[in-house]
């Protein structure tokens, strides 16, 4: 049927503009529909694209919440490695994720925990690719075990960076270049680090052939590395303190042990007051003093000060004073018995320690006295009579500075006596080298003005006048070393 006009809004017009006319009407219907069909392809990846944003959102709200658990509940070092690292594999959808933590000794990083199945992110020997193609345990143990060199690998150049990276070829990087390594892995890593401190390198990676990570799944990963890194932080700051409140514990233990070998009273001897004090710098003491009686009604009395402090000048000084106490009573000189003491010690003593000594002999009944000094600060004695005071310093050499020949040969016994109204006064540095928050010492000079003043009040009074102006002296400021003192007072 041909067409040869047609009337719009009653006008005729020719054939061949109807057909035109009419197909303009078809093709912007045409047009309008594939139009219509690219918006609603286009909403639909949009409405995807919301889902998975959405399910991104959920999936990183997850891994916060189960992060706060772990750390408000349980401290357990692994369980959180374990959440961090299944946390970012889960969020990222990635093909397997590893955390690596510094070594203790700063040297490598070494493996806190790798997900099930994740790729290697370092050299890898052949052999080993080989063997975990047949058997993936293999790799695994592999990966479990291996550490990485400071700066090797992608992994070394991550922490060195400082910075997080994303890598669409790990094997193709310039930190792989000369080292053994089999598989084209896409991997995202970032340092963990807080306040400045290094504390490893978090990965999480997708094999060959998988969708590549985008740039927002990169901006979600440094986020989850971020909070990661503050979890790390503050669980390890909770397990050091868990740590030091256990050592306090145990130190006090042995501080309670330390305290059952001081005298737990000053002795009763006839003619004689005695009073002896021992103040520690900290929980363990490397001072001590003890009374040891002795045959035919004398009384050995010693003072020492091991070098050092904490735990390991408090382990000396403990057995410093059952090999006196060994000694002492088979040896009537106190040189004798320093020196018995010196061959005891020595071999098993460090070269850097040693322990200054005075030990000194009572006779009952007789006000007569030997003392031996092994390098310790020479006792003063203060003369009623006259009013002054007398330095004893006989020669001698600290313990655990000579095997034996040179210590016995200049340690030797010094011989005093005691007249009614005479006092002995025996200290350790603690008290004359005590500062003030000027950095001022209180020094001899006052030490000796206080023991002068006070020596007619008796052995306790002379004691506690020391700590009292000691105490005024130093003010607020801390105690730096322990303080000993003994005083005798002959009646």
């Amino acid at each position: 049927m041909e067409i040869s006009g047609a009337s719009c809004l009653g006008v005729m017009v020719p054939g061949w503009v109807a057909w035109v006319w009419m197909g303009t009407v078809v093709a912007v219907v045409g047009g309008f529909g594939m139009s219509l069909i690219s918006l609603r392809a286009r909403m639909r990846a949009i409405e995807l694209e919301k889902d998975e944003i959405e399910g991104e959102e959920h999936r990183m709200f997850h891994f916060l919440h189960s992060l706060g658990e772990v750390i408000e509940v349980d401290t357990a070092a692994r369980k959180l490695y374990r959440v961090i690292v299944e946390g970012v594999e889960e969020v990222l959808s990635g093909d397997g994720a590893a955390l690596y933590l510094v070594s203790e000794d700063g040297e490598h990083l070494v493996p806190a925990f790798l997900s099930e199945g994740c790729p290697p992110l370092m050299s890898v020997p052949g052999e080993i690719w080989a063997d975990g193609k047949a058997d993936r345990k293999a790799l695994s143990s592999y990966l479990r075990l291996a550490k990485v060199p400071p700066g090797e690998g992608v992994l070394g150049f991550c922490l060195e960076k400082g910075e997080s990276m994303r890598v669409t070829d790990v094997g193709s990087h310039e930190s792989m270049a000369g080292l053994e390594y089999g598989s084209a892995i896409e991997a995202m890593l970032a340092p963990v680090t807080h306040g400045g401190r290094d504390l490893g390198v978090l990965f999480v990676a997708r094999q060959p052939g998988d969708a590549p990570f985008t740039q927002n799944d990169f901006a979600v990963f440094r986020s989850l590395a971020e909070q990661s890194s503050f979890a790390l932080l503050n669980s390890m700051v909770h397990r050091e303190a868990g740590e030091k409140r256990r050592m306090v514990r145990e130190l006090r233990v042995a501080r309670d042990v330390q305290q059952v070998l001081l005298p737990g009273a000053d002795p009763e001897m006839a003619g004689y007051r005695i009073y002896g004090t021992n103040v520690p710098a900290r929980i363990i003491s490397g001072d001590y003093y003890d009374y040891i009686p002795l045959e035919e009604h004398r009384l050995g009395v010693a003072i020492a000060d091991v070098s050092g402090k904490g735990v390991s000048a408090g382990l000396l000084m403990a057995t410093c004073r059952s090999a006196l106490r060994a000694a002492a009573l088979g040896e009537i000189s106190p040189a004798g018995a320093l020196a018995a003491v010196n061959r005891q010690l020595f071999p098993d003593m460090r070269e850097d320690m040693f322990i200054s000594m005075a030990y000194l002999v009572l006779e009952n009944g007789t006000g007569r006295m030997t003392m031996a000094r092994a390098g310790h600060d020479a006792p003063w004695m203060y003369r009623k009579e006259s009013g002054e005071l007398e330095v004893l310093k006989p020669g001698g050499l600290a313990l655990g500075i000579d095997a034996g020949p040179v210590f016995e040969r200049v340690t030797e016994d010094y011989e005093a006596q005691f007249q009614t109204g005479d006092c002995l006064l025996l200290y350790t540095d603690g008290i004359n080298e005590a500062e003030n928050e000027e950095g001022e010492e209180f020094g001899k000079d006052r030490m000796r003005e206080v023991f002068r003043r006070s020596a007619g009040l008796g052995a306790e009074e002379i004691v506690k006048e020391l700590q009292r102006e000691l105490q005024d002296f130093v003010g607020g400021n801390k105690q730096m070393d322990d303080i000993t003192m003994i005083a005798i007072e002959k009646r």
